[in-house]
Formats: structure tokens, sequence, C-alpha cells
């Protein structure tokens, strides 16, 4: 059955607006005795820099590290110790905010509207949408609208399950989706100021809050927030795109959108996450 967007939207706001909350939320928000969520400050590693001045959505593949630039919509993968760039193509992209990889092809989270940061391209557009976009040349393949209309940032395919994570800005959530037929199979809350980066990592969503200079990581199944890793907002670079590789969590500084006291625009930088982080 096709979901009218007026019936989702319905449904999501609720979500999202936490009208339907698990009992934990409500005894939180209610002032029920709950545990504080474990949260610890982020020892950040500088890395290197980007191919391009301004990266805004990472993946990670064991044969390097990819990242998206937000301005000149290019795609890089890059080697992890060194940053050399291994492989290159030009996309279609518009404001690429969010990049996945999976089932063969590259998915682009575009977030609409270039905010007069380059020359207008044909292939812009005003609104988000997804791109699927051919692993070797960058051309587009096909299109997905959002449901929930408004932008995107991240983005991240689970191989396990073979569905995209998405973030719905418009809603506060994140989407797992089918990406056959773009159908919405779960919704979880994602609060704060600009989540952006995202990434799956045994069984648990990360979700990055731009704004909030902070990861969350979340269950999956029941939308709680198990752990806040916290990054500084003076001394740490500005975090944008993020993805997990080998117990640690990698996020670029693209230098835009409120930038920040410690901002080092192109920086990629990585912090550790589970057990051994503390």
């Amino acid at each position: 059955m096709k979901i009218r967007r007026r019936e989702f939207i319905g449904t999501a706001s609720a979500v999202a607006l936490g009208m339907v909350r698990p009992v934990w939320i409500r005894a939180q928000e209610g002032g029920g005795k709950m545990p504080p969520t474990p949260t610890r400050p982020a020892k950040v590693e500088r890395l290197f820099k980007a191919p391009d001045m301004d990266p805004n959505a990472l993946e990670a593949a064991p044969d390097g590290l990819w990242i998206g630039d937000q301005v000149s919509e290019r795609v890089f993968r890059v080697d992890w110790q060194t940053g050399k760039v291994l492989h290159e193509v030009q996309t279609e992209s518009h404001n690429t905010s969010g990049l996945a990889v999976g089932a063969g092809y590259l998915w682009l989270g575009a977030n609409g509207g270039v905010s007069g940061r380059r020359p207008p391209r044909p292939t812009d557009k005003p609104y988000g949408e997804v791109i699927q976009a051919d692993i070797k040349t960058g051309k587009t393949v096909k299109i997905h609208q959002l449901i929930w209309g408004g932008g995107v940032h991240g983005i991240t395919f689970v191989p396990q399950t073979q569905t995209l994570w998405v973030t719905a800005l418009s809603i506060q959530a994140v989407a797992e989706i089918d990406p056959k037929d773009f159908r919405v199979l779960r919704l979880r809350p994602a609060r704060g100021d600009r989540p952006h980066g995202l990434d799956w990592d045994n069984g648990a969503l990360w979700v990055l809050i731009a704004g909030d200079h902070l990861v969350q990581k979340i269950d999956p199944e029941s939308g709680k927030v198990l752990e806040i890793v916290t990054l500084s907002r003076t001394s740490d670079p500005d975090p944008h795109g993020m993805c997990i590789h080998e117990g640690h969590m990698y996020y670029c500084d693209a230098g835009l959108t409120a930038p920040g006291p410690g901002s080092e625009p192109a920086q990629i930088c990585r912090f550790k996450i589970g057990p051994s982080a503390s």
C-alpha cells in the first residue's frame, strides 16, 4: 500500500514530536527515575586535509575513506592513513551533505540550495533529495524524492539488512529506507540542532548532531539514546559528516554553516569509540 505524503507527515510528526513515546522517554520527561545517559568527551586526533575545501559527508569502506564535498560536489576515495586520493568522481549532486556506498552504488544526500557558494548548475534543486549514482563515474542513475519533504544530511547503507538509514531533517528523525523503492520501514527520533553525520556499528545507530557538537548512540529498536560523546566547541574542529571504521569515529569539518571558534575547514579527524575509548 502506497502511503500519501500527508498521511506520512502526520504519523512521522507524532513520532518526532514525542506524541508516540516509549515508556523510557515518558519517564525521563515526566521526572521518572531514569539513569542519566552515559556521556564522555571525545579525544580528537587530527589526521589530514580533505582533497577539496568543504568536505561535508563521509563513508567508510574496506578499500578507503569516501569523502563528499559540499561545494564542488566531487566524491573522493582516499587512503585511510595518508589521505592520498585513490578514486575521484564528479557527481550531479547539490549541497552534498551525506554519502553512502552500498548495493553497487553511491547514495548522495543532496540537501538542496547551494547558497551562492558556486555558480548554479542545471542539476541543482532548491529542495533535498537522494541521488543514486554510478560508483565508477558519478553519473546519476536515479533520483529519489523525500516523502517527508525538506532537507537531508547523513545517509548510510547497512550491509546486514541491505537498507539505507537517512536523516529526515524536517521531522527531526532518522528513517530506515528500502533502497529498491524508497519505502520507509522505520522512523526513530533524532533530536537536536542539525542532525548530520550518520552511521551503523554493531547493531546501533550513531547520529552526529552538528550544532550541539555531540554524537548520540541510538538503539534502532526503541530509539533510546544509549551513549553521548561530546566535542569541544573551542578546541575541536567543527563536526559535519561522519563514519565509523575499526573502532574509530571519523568526522570532517566543512567550514560552513555556523562555523565555531575551533573550525578548521577541510580537516579530517577521528576519535575512539567503544569499550577502549575511555
